[in-house]
């Protein structure tokens, strides 16, 4: 497909997400940021929500002082939309990098760390304008010698106290942006949802039913396992943790390329109480939202592949801020 109005150098989306993911960070064309990037770019993270090309380049800069090895490999992007209307790639990205600056995890270390990123963004014209950006911040502590909610404090603590630190991404604090879509409705977009939404429900008994019983699920916290025990070990911890949340699932995509198993995209959130026992440790009643990503391949035999991302550190945080 050509897409119109954008750069011709680029063959297809997935071509232009990783083309420019590339150009940006390794070739150190950072500057081109004005250009793919619009100045009122809206990147909701975990952590924080940033408007502003300005404030993208200096996190851009910031981490590459701290990590200049840094490589980002594409390993997918699945996308919907067209280029006349604007379209959303969600691009799994696995990143290797040294710790050899200073930076916001701490002086430098020389540990080599490797980790998964999933970013969704919305883009028209030749330039992303909209995105939401999850990076494994518990693998990356994790490698740097920090348990994440240790990390979590410290990170309070260096921001001078709960009464100053910044608080996590929350949708009250959400600018919309001008992405409205909420993907697509391919049959495998819809039976990704329909699992996740079972197994939301307390519904454990579908991940024998529907993933490969050889299924390879890569996890946040940097986890990687196989098969049915380890995916139903993950996700009870984390629906124990938050057992009367709301799960939303906030985008939705599903594709059948060539060459590619038939894939699902879905971005989720959960949002309520910290009132169980699970991957959270004691219950404490605090209010928390977590943003998550995930990407799902499926096989003769269910759901295969498996990668599921959200940010530990901020969990951890938003329960802190509000239990001291």
């Amino acid at each position: 497909m050509s897409l119109q109005g954008f750069d011709p150098k680029f063959k297809d989306f997935p071509d232009y997400i990783i083309g420019i993911t590339k150009e940006i960070w390794e070739d150190r064309k950072i500057a081109t940021l004005h250009h793919y990037y619009t100045d009122d770019i809206i990147v909701r993270s975990p952590a924080s929500i940033v408007v502003g090309n300005q404030g993208v380049i200096a996190a851009t800069m910031a981490t590459l002082a701290e990590f200049p090895d840094r490589t980002l490999f594409g390993e997918d992007v699945i996308w919907s939309g067209s280029p006349e209307e604007g379209m959303l790639s969600s691009h799994r990205i696995i990143s290797t990098a040294t710790h050899s600056g200073d930076g916001v995890y701490g002086a430098a270390t020389g540990k080599r760390l490797q980790y998964r990123i999933i970013a969704d963004c919305h883009a028209i014209n030749n330039a992303i304008n909209d995105e939401w950006l999850i990076r494994d911040q518990g693998a990356i502590v994790r490698q740097l010698g920090w348990d994440p909610k240790e990390y979590a404090m410290a990170m309070i603590a260096k921001e001078g106290g709960a009464e100053a630190a910044s608080y996590p991404f929350h949708p009250k604090d959400d600018i919309p942006g001008p992405y409205k879509g909420r993907g697509n409705d391919n049959e495998f977009g819809q039976q990704y949802a329909d699992i996740l939404n079972r197994i939301m429900g307390a519904d454990m008994a579908v991940i024998p039913s529907a993933y490969d019983r050889a299924c390879q699920l890569e996890y946040a916290g940097g986890q990687t396992g196989y098969s049915h025990g380890f995916a139903d070990q993950f996700w009870m911890g984390l629906r124990a943790s938050f057992p009367s949340a709301t799960f939303t699932i906030d985008h939705q995509i599903g594709r059948n390329d060539d060459m590619m198993p038939p894939r699902a995209a879905i971005r989720w959130s959960l949002h309520g109480k910290h009132d169980g026992w699970g991957s959270f440790g004691a219950p404490t009643g605090a209010d928390v939202y977590i943003m998550g990503a995930c990407h799902a391949e499926f096989g003769p035999w269910g759901l295969r592949r498996e990668y599921v991302l959200f940010d530990e550190t901020a969990v951890w945080k938003q329960i802190a801020l509000q239990t001291g």
